[in-house]
């Protein structure tokens, strides 16, 4: 990605998570990055299109993140613990993109819609290595789908509390409280 587009892509995501999709304007934007309209035109055609490239980079990087670290571990509590960890350290970094996706994931609009299929295409990566774990009598009996959910939902949690804790996030700390709530007790 260049410089501008870059640019274009932090200064949207932060307006989006700051005023709501529907408050900023495409002139917000290229006010804020200092760019012509026609530069922002020639990167992206609209502002719906900046908008799902934000959640599908997003998406990506978690998932990507997430395959990268599960595929160097052979037992499954240990890759959800990796996936727990990536979500806390996502949230830390990209706290404007989870605020956009849990923002945007409710409602009827095609926005919405395909929001929640990335969430959802991400969730079914945590249900898939729950699903395993299960097979293999690692992880506890228990439906996938609730299970990826409640790890999912800790993005949500990890948020709130760094919101709560004033941007201070303890990265280590917070993952090793969720550690000891909720991985362990999914051990077999």
């Amino acid at each position: 990605m260049n410089k501008t587009k870059r640019k274009i892509f932090e200064t949207s995501m932060k307006l989006f998570a700051e005023k709501g999709y529907d408050a900023t304007s495409i002139e917000e934007i290229t006010a804020n990055v200092g760019v012509a309209k026609g530069t922002l035109y020639y990167h992206f055609t609209s502002k719906e299109e900046i908008f799902n490239f934000l959640v599908e980079e997003g998406i990506k990087l978690m998932q990507n993140s997430i395959d990268i670290k599960t595929s160097k571990l052979s037992n499954y509590i240990d890759k959800l613990k990796a996936v727990v960890l990536i979500e806390i350290k996502v949230v830390a970094k990209y706290e404007n993109l989870i605020t956009i996706l849990l923002s945007q994931f409710w409602g009827k609009e095609a926005r919405n819609q395909k929001c929640k299929q990335h969430v959802y295409s991400y969730i079914s990566k945590i249900e898939d290595i729950v699903r395993e774990g299960i097979e293999k009598g690692e992880i506890k009996r228990g439906s996938p789908e609730a299970i990826a959910s409640e790890i999912y939902g800790l993005i949500c949690s990890a948020l709130v509390y760094k919101l709560r804790q004033g941007d201070t996030l303890d990265i280590m700390k917070l993952y090793h409280e969720f550690e000891e709530t909720v991985l362990d007790g999914l051990k077999a």
